[in-house]
């Protein structure tokens, strides 16, 4: 496999705007994320930028950026968009979309997340960690998916994700990590089908492609990186960081 890695940020935050460009430990968090994935070694590393601001930001520290449709309606198909321009050749068969608020995310995570792919003959793959507070299990921001695990216990198929708790009954549940590798057609098939039933009532992109018959393999970490999506999040990241750092 000959992955590329892409990185789709966006100003328009309804929580925290402006946060790609939001300062952590003396750098934007873009760039916190860009350094990250280039951490993890396994291809290029582009960020699908909708703003110029955020392409001159990563493009001041070294990295690159291309920029892409605001009117473009997800991260997905920013990446996808980004793929497509830059990779008319097809030498990248997987594409890993690698989201732009986890600046303190593992680097071997994003290798773990494309390596999924190879063994599973999976379409998509994404990551999910055991929930280890009660207070998520209740709780909808955190997502939980279903998943079918293979006798490691550290891959398995994805039957479905939802806010709520499921599945019933004793046993662990999984918090789902927002990372996904595609092979290079699933995500060209992803991204021309229509919104989705489950996904519209969900509001989880992911079933899109359970609906469509494409199937999601799971990779088992340890641990949820901390995603900034609110202001405490942010000083929470500015805190975790800046103690690494010193």
């Amino acid at each position: 496999m000959n992955p590329i890695v892409v990185i789709p940020a966006r100003m328009a935050s309804t929580r925290l705007p402006g946060k790609p460009l939001a300062e952590i430990a003396g750098l934007p968090m873009i760039v916190r994320v860009l350094r990250q994935a280039e951490a993890a070694g396994i291809g290029p590393v582009v960020v699908a930028a909708a703003e110029r601001e955020i392409a001159e930001a990563v493009e001041a520290a070294g990295g690159r950026a291309m920029l892409t449709d605001p009117a473009l309606p997800s991260g997905t198909d920013r990446v996808h968009a980004v793929v497509e321009a830059l990779d008319k050749e097809h030498m990248h068969d997987v594409v890993v979309n690698l989201q732009g608020d986890l600046p303190a995310i593992d680097p071997a995570d994003v290798c773990a997340v494309a390596a999924v792919l190879a063994p599973t003959g999976a379409d998509i793959a994404t990551l999910a960690a055991e929930i280890d507070d009660p207070a998520d299990f209740d709780n909808p921001s955190v997502v939980k998916p279903v998943v079918v695990w293979d006798v490691t216990g550290r891959r398995g198929r994805a039957l479905y994700f939802s806010r709520a708790r499921i599945p019933h009954g004793d046993g662990p549940l999984f918090h789902h990590v927002g990372i996904y590798a595609y092979r290079r057609d699933a995500l060209s098939r992803f991204v021309a089908l229509e919104p989705s039933p489950l996904e519209k009532r969900e509001k989880l992109e992911q079933l899109r492609a359970l609906e469509a018959g494409m199937s999601i393999a799971v990779a088992r970490v340890d641990s949820v990186p901390l995603s900034v999506d609110t202001p405490a999040d942010l000083e929470k990241a500015r805190t975790v960081i800046g103690r690494q750092q010193n």
